[in-house]
């Protein structure tokens, strides 16, 4: 799959900037809500489930005030990225115990649960591997520059 291109799974219409939530679950519910309003999913509720269920099985919070949880899901119509910036820091299970600002949800189809899947994975641990990257995603001010910066090369970025 080298076409792969992180433009096909993420749109405006899939960036929530400044949400105004308190927990995990409403971050969660918000987001899947995104995915729903744009025909993403084809069962809500089992796209839901599996994204808690994931959540029960290990962290997704990497450090840093962002949060990965994805949902491999026959609820999922088409493979997505949902991002979340909530005006809250929300308690989540993270690598560094810190609370979480940033939420990039993954709804995977079960089609693509191996390739497509871990190329988008891979794409987004790149650009979090580079602080630069983390600190500009916690300072995004539109959906533009959200999307324009989740297309951004991992290469882009030197530290």
């Amino acid at each position: 799959m080298s076409d792969f291109s992180i433009s096909n799974v993420i749109d405006e219409k899939l960036i929530a900037l400044d949400v105004d939530v308190r927990t995990k679950e409403e971050m969660l519910e918000r987001l899947t809500d995104l995915f729903d309003n744009q025909g993403k999913l084809n069962d809500r509720d089992a796209f839901m489930k599996d994204v808690m269920w994931r959540e029960g099985e290990g962290q997704t919070g990497i450090g840093m005030g962002v949060a990965i949880p994805h949902g491999k899901s026959a609820g999922v119509n088409t493979t997505s990225l949902a991002i979340g910036v909530s005006k809250n820091p929300l308690a989540w299970e993270s690598l560094d115990d810190e609370p979480v600002t940033v939420v990039i949800l993954f709804a995977v189809t079960e089609r693509d649960s191996d390739v497509i899947h871990l190329k988008l994975l891979q794409h987004v641990a790149m650009l979090l591997a580079h602080e630069s990257f983390v600190e500009k995603l916690h300072s995004v001010s539109s959906t533009a520059e959200m999307l324009a910066l989740l297309e951004s090369n991992p290469d882009d970025y030197d530290d």
